[in-house]
């Protein structure tokens, strides 16, 4: 069964069926569509999930083993199954015909796939996928289409633009859906509902003003204080408000980094922990960088604190906001590069 991405919405209202397939290579797309069924999973009672990715060592036999279990604390299953390069080789294609063939019972399986070749789309197994499976392509949104799902985006959070703006804003962001959706949020934070000025919205994106909210993030990541510290420094200066920066560093920063550590202490791939903290591709190095120097217990701590500077920034409490924003950073962008200046002075000492 073929369907539409604009068709899974109303789909997932329904049962879930015991096999899906998604296809394609667009993130930002296949992130919500994931999100969309594993939401509708929950409402429906499955309340177990696992992650299964296929690399280079993996094991199908899991596949089979997975389906032939017991769960013991729910009736109805997930499964993500996963195959970044879309080529399951033979004994995967076995596995997954036998998985069209006969779905296991209270399971829910989903097949995440690239955009496939021709050899792939001719596969035996994909032929089986397709007859036996929901299957929906993760299509990307051409540039012609872009300027009307901008207008649908910044429609669910209360915005609208003229065609002009839209137009500039697809133009921005050039395609890439996940640049349009990071655009599109950052107006979100920047402005009230309503009309947008057409005039501020390209001030926003042009990034006329000296600092930007967003490279106050990469700073933190990429562990230079100095440059933490003069970012901070010029948004408050320019008049910035503490909330969407702290917003910004807990949804953008912080949050992912802890999936990825998580992910990662949970013995996932780089590769594959990227993939579930949707981190995109071109902040990835940064991301890793700053994994390598924050632990599992300071990103935590770092959360619990930003939630209750978001509180100060609202009012609530007495102790000023964008001091603590300021401590906050400061203190990430600098952990590990002493301990390690340390550890070098020590070697060359004996």
């Amino acid at each position: 069964m073929q369907l539409a991405i604009t068709q899974l919405a109303q789909h997932l209202t329904q049962a879930l069926k015991p096999l899906y397939v998604f296809t394609g290579d667009e993130p930002l797309s296949q992130r919500e569509a994931l999100d969309a069924l594993r939401a509708a999973a929950r409402a429906q009672g499955y309340e177990e999930r696992q992650s299964l990715v296929v690399e280079r060592s993996f094991n199908w036999q899991q596949l089979a083993s997975y389906g032939q279990s017991v769960s013991l604390f729910s009736t109805l299953r997930l499964l993500e199954l996963r195959i970044p390069s879309g080529k399951p080789g033979t004994e995967g294609s076995k596995a997954l015909q036998q998985l069209a063939a006969a779905p296991p019972q209270d399971v829910c399986v989903i097949v995440l796939l690239p955009r496939l070749d021709k050899d792939a789309r001719n596969s035996s197994w994909y032929a089986a996928l397709q007859q036996a499976a929901v299957c929906v392509q993760l299509q990307e949104v051409t540039l012609a289409a872009l300027p009307q799902w901008i207008a649908e985006r910044l429609a669910a959070q209360q915005q609208q633009a003229d065609g002009d703006t839209l137009q500039f804003l697809a133009q921005q962001v050039e395609g890439n859906l996940l640049a349009a959706h990071q655009e599109i949020q950052k107006l979100g934070l920047l402005f009230p509902a309503g009309r947008l000025d057409a005039e501020a919205v390209r001030a926003a994106v042009l990034n006329v003003s000296r600092y930007d909210t967003f490279q106050l993030g990469d700073a933190v990541l990429l562990g230079d204080a100095e440059r933490t510290v003069r970012i901070l420094r010029g948004l408050q200066e320019e008049g910035a408000q503490a909330v969407p920066v702290s917003r910004l560093l807990t949804d953008w920063v912080i949050r992912p980094l802890l999936k990825l550590k998580e992910a990662e202490a949970q013995g996932e791939s780089a590769n594959a922990a990227m993939q579930k903290a949707y981190i995109r591709f071109d902040k990835q190095d940064l991301f890793r960088r700053a994994g390598n120097r924050l632990s599992l217990r300071q990103l935590r701590a770092a959360l619990g604190r930003l939630a209750e500077i978001d509180q100060l920034s609202k009012g609530i409490g007495t102790a000023d906001a964008w001091l603590e924003i300021s401590r906050l950073c400061s203190g990430l962008a600098q952990v590990g590069f002493r301990s390690a200046g340390s550890s070098r002075a020590e070697r060359r000492t004996r």
